[in-house]
């Protein structure tokens, strides 16, 4: 036997007594049988979601991509599936209310795409989105849309711009969003949830470039002599893949001399002992230069084949191993982090510069690892480079007096680090030392969800306002199922509003005394929190109390200016256990709603008043006019309590119809008392037999008399019946919608003048209109087309779309105003409006 053998090879394979039976058989692949039709399903869904990820990276240009599916309970979008942006960065984020002010809910409940460029424009349109995510990307969220179903919102991240996501890239996540709502809808039809399960999955990005270790397969029958090998284990020893002649003896001559002997023994002993074998040898490129390769082997375990038999592996690890060789001979401490910020690699240097063994810093994040880097800027640099893939710089100080330069590198995947000594900066001060503690809402996580809810509470002024934003951003957010908000009202309590309990549940707690032994009064009268973490624990506290489905609670005092006015109740389908942290926030939460609460009580009384202040200035009835039918609608805003100044009006003269629409700036009691003066005035100067320009510049000269420190727009038509003419003059205001009668429409582009007090010497110019039997007339206030994810061009072209006919779902002509401006206003009118609206549409027969 040649040397591409052991010389003393081992003898004939032991048989009877001595031999252990292997009993060949199937496997069951990982120990499971086969999947059922559910878990089939769900495994469908996965694919799915990981597909659709994989196929938006490439093609979009972007760095992240995120996807969202609404819960069965449809109140909430749950995180599904993520690549490029790490889960710690988007921990706020989650599970969001489907009714909430993000990006994802509004296109989720729109149907739309929302495209934001930059900080400054997320920071403008969505604050409270900037606000958890305060770094300067782009990004882009395509409903996953199908049949009418809305399944949930495929999002991605890319570099600031002026134009955000380019076009390209939209299309590409729009095509991506509708093949993976056509899957969903496939699921759904065959009677399987596509909603989520809890979990997310991270999906891992392709590797840049080619991987640094090359591995070539074989499979060696020492006695034969014989190797049947791959192309890259052929390529590693110096072969031409398609000269070699799978003998032995060929793979022995390319291993350097000095190493054969060793690994003839290495070789002999795992035959031997039924060993794996693990050899270091050198072997000889084509130029016949040495180089070092790993190579592992093992006896195959179910003894397939003639004995003597080997498989396995060489692995050539050059490349990696002369760059790692390089980094190490630097300096300059290297390192590199995940995208989930954990320290993936560090050199010698970095131990030096940070006086902590690579050991204590790979697989951890340096600001857990390090307690003088656990302040949150720390991290929030990182967060930065990562999200807006642009290099950044820190200075921080390493105890007691060093300071430390640190250079951060990123790309999608991951960050690579640079730190050198440096010298301090100018008014130095050392930065706390704290180390972070374990929590689930902790660090930056914490601190967003405080900021969420006090931003959502400081718009709510009426009780079930201020349920609504606590079931919006907290519950989804902890993962509860239940939440019941009490007001006390003469020391007993009342429910404000709940979600989530069977029905008539909480009837037997209605009207309670404060006093009573129950947690939700108790926590009053003690005013202090009662966490239960299991169902064992609330039994054993109250065993008279009938209990619901859930496994845990949390019941909180609402205490204001030190006096109780309610409590909340928070429940949990499972046990859980509320950390200190978890503790410290919900009692800090409950502090913040019970302001909230006071407040909405406070603000009752007003809004009534205020709100009868307002109906009594908008007209009650409006005039019947021969071959003209006239329908009028009022929403209020919903955001916020205060009147707002959108009126609208029908005025008789003679033989013409004046109609009238217009908004006054602001939401306020004075915004409400300037609009019925302007309403007052432009009916009066009406009425008088003033042309509309003459009309208009007359209010404009009032309304700087009367200097509310107000603006004002406002649009009249005077219509003539009989002659089916119209003249037509605008002051700042959106322009008109002319539907006509083949059920076309059009905006109507007629010139105006600027906004009712701004200049004295404003001229409103007169433009001539023809209406056409069967015509109809749209005048509108801007809260109708306003949307902060849409330009408000896009606003007036849904209004345009809502008022066309016929066409796909669209009713046929014999649909008269009154019916028209309902079905206008749930089309467009957004249960989350900021502004007023105020519609008037006028048919002519």
């Amino acid at each position: 036997m040649r040397e591409g053998v052991p010389a003393d090879p081992p003898g004939p394979r032991p048989s009877g007594d001595g031999a252990r039976a292997v009993r060949p058989g199937p496997r069951r692949l990982h120990g499971h049988a086969e999947p059922s039709p559910e878990e089939q399903a769900l495994r469908d869904r996965d694919a799915l979601l990981t597909s659709a990820v994989r196929r938006v990276l490439g093609g979009a240009e972007a760095h992240g991509v995120t996807l969202y599916l609404r819960s069965r309970d449809r109140r909430s979008l749950v995180l599904c599936a993520v690549a490029g942006v790490p889960l710690a960065v988007l921990g706020p984020f989650r599970r969001i209310a489907a009714a909430g002010p993000l990006p994802v809910a509004v296109s989720h409940r729109g149907g739309r795409t929302v495209v934001l460029a930059d900080t400054e424009d997320t920071m403008r349109r969505f604050p409270q989105f900037a606000l958890g995510l305060p770094y300067d990307f782009a990004s882009a969220w395509v409903p996953v849309r199908a049949g009418g179903e809305s399944y949930g919102v495929l999002g991605v991240l890319g570099p600031a711009s002026v134009g955000g996501v380019p076009e390209g890239a939209r299309r590409h996540l729009r095509g991506v969003a509708d093949r993976l709502a056509a899957g969903l809808a496939a699921l759904a039809a065959a009677g399987h949830l596509v909603e989520p399960n809890g979990d997310t999955t991270v999906v891992e990005l392709t590797p840049p470039s080619a991987p640094t270790t090359r591995v070539g397969l074989f499979d060696w029958d020492v006695l034969a002599g014989v190797v049947t090998a791959d192309e890259q284990f052929c390529e590693i020893f110096g072969l031409a893949p398609g000269d070699f002649d799978g003998r032995a003896t060929t793979v022995a001559d390319r291993i350097a001399p000095g190493d054969l002997p060793e690994f003839r023994s290495a070789v002999r002993g795992a035959l031997d002992g039924e060993r794996v074998l693990a050899a270091r040898l050198r072997v000889l490129d084509r130029d016949g230069h040495p180089y070092p390769v790993e190579l592992w082997a093992r006896v195959p375990h179910d003894r397939s084949g003639p004995w003597g038999r080997l498989v396995g592996a060489v692995l050539d690890t050059r490349t990696g191993t002369a760059a790692a060789a390089a980094v190490e001979r630097l300096r300059d401490g290297v390192f590199s982090l995940d995208p989930d910020g954990r320290i993936t690699y560090a050199n010698h240097s970095v131990e030096l510069l940070l006086q902590t063994r690579r050991e204590d810093l790979v697989g951890h994040h340096p600001w857990q690892v390090l307690s003088w880097l656990s302040d949150p800027v720390y991290e929030n640099r990182y967060r930065a480079a990562l999200l807006s893939q642009q290099p950044t710089a820190f200075l921080a100080l390493r105890p007691p007096d060093c300071w430390l330069a640190f250079s951060l590198y990123p790309d999608a995947h991951g960050v690579t680090g640079r730190v050198v000594a440096a010298e301090p900066p100018p008014d130095a001060a050392a930065p706390p030392a704290e180390p972070a503690r374990p929590g689930a809402w902790t660090g930056l996580g914490a601190m967003y969800h405080l900021l969420q809810l006090a931003s959502a509470l400081s718009e709510a002024v009426t009780a079930r306002e201020v349920f609504r934003a606590v079931a919006d951003e907290i519950l989804p957010a902890l993962g509860g199922q239940e939440l019941a908000i009490y007001a006390v009202r003469d020391k007993r309590l009342q429910l404000v509003s709940q979600s989530g309990y069977p029905d008539g549940f909480l009837d037997r707690f209605e009207g309670i005394p404060v006093g009573a032994k129950v947690p939700g009064a108790e926590t009053i009268s003690s005013a202090a929190p009662i966490f239960f973490e299991s169902v064992d624990e609330l039994a054993a506290a109250y065993p008279e109390l009938t209990l619901d489905d859930m496994g845990a609670w949390a019941f909180l005092p609402l205490i204001a200016s030190g006096h109780p006015v309610g409590s909340c109740i928070l429940g949990f389908d499972r046990p859980r256990v509320f950390t200190l942290e978890e503790r410290a926030l919900l009692t800090a939460l409950a502090g913040f709603i019970a302001q909230a609460l006071e407040r909405a009580r406070l603000y009752d009384a007003e809004f009534t008043l205020a709100r009868g202040l307002q109906q009594a200035l908008l007209p009650h009835r409006l005039p019947h006019v021969e071959g003209v039918r006239i329908a009028a609608r009022y929403l209020p805003g919903t955001q916020g309590m205060e009147i707002g100044g959108d009126w609208y009006d029908a005025i008789v003269t003679g033989r013409d119809l004046c109609l009238v629409i217009g908004d006054v700036e602001g939401h306020s009691v004075g915004a409400a008392a300037t609009m019925g003066q302007l309403r007052s005035a432009v009916r009066a100067f009406t009425t008088g037999g003033h042309p509309p320009d003459e009309v208009l510049a007359r209010t404009n000269q009032l309304l700087l008399d009367l200097d509310p420190g107000l603006l004002a727009s406002c649009c009249l038509v005077r219509l003539t019946p009989g002659e089916g003419t119209a003249l037509v003059a605008r002051a700042g205001h959106v322009p008109p919608v002319l539907r006509h009668p083949d059920g076309r429409t059009e905006v109507l582009d007629v010139p105006g003048g600027p906004l009712l007090g701004v200049h004295e010497a404003a001229a409103y110019p007169v433009n001539p209109l023809t209406l056409e039997p069967g015509s109809l007339l749209a005048l509108y206030t801007d809260g109708l087309v306003e949307d902060s994810s849409e330009a408000i061009d896009e606003g007036v072209e849904r209004l345009c779309a809502a008022l066309t006919w016929p066409g796909a779902g669209r009713p046929a002509v014999a649909e008269g105003p009154e019916e028209l401006a309902d079905r206008v206003l749930h089309e467009l009118g957004s249960t989350h409006r900021v502004d007023d609206i105020a519609l008037l549409l006028t048919a002519y027969r």
